[in-house]
């Protein structure tokens, strides 16, 4: 299993990050759950022996958990960042980022999250299509 340390709640820094301990947790099993639902509809996949074109359904859970885990190390919701919020308190407890630039930069910042995480679920969908039956 791996064991992460939480890093001290930081101040918000636009691009960098922008959600707390609370915020990284959520990201974190999120992941987990992912990856754990990636790996659990793959092997059902297999076992009745679905083909190729089904099998690239893995990508979604496999998405979804990347993403997941990306967000928690990097403390950084891509959803808030499209959204212009920020949470470095308990869950719940957003809050409006005022200023324009910050928001564009949490935005690019977003944007650059989603299209990895997207890449990389992709990449294992493909992946597992590939394999032989």
């Amino acid at each position: 299993m791996i064991e992460y340390i939480d890093r001290p709640a930081a101040a918000y820094q636009p691009g960098v990050c922008n959600i707390g301990p609370a915020e990284v947790r959520r990201r974190r099993q999120v992941g987990y759950l992912g990856i754990a639902g990636a790996v659990g509809l793959g092997a059902l996949l297999l076992a009745v022996g679905a083909p190729p074109v089904l099998r690239l359904a893995v990508a979604a859970p496999a998405t979804a958990g990347l993403s997941g885990l990306v967000q928690a190390r990097l403390r950084f919701c891509a959803g808030y960042g499209m959204a212009g919020l920020r949470n470095l308190g308990e869950l719940g407890q957003q809050e409006a980022v005022a200023d324009v630039q910050a928001r564009a930069t949490d935005r690019r910042r977003a944007l650059r999250i989603h299209a990895a995480t997207l890449a990389g679920g992709l990449l294992i969908g493909i992946a597992f299509a590939a394999l032989p039956r």
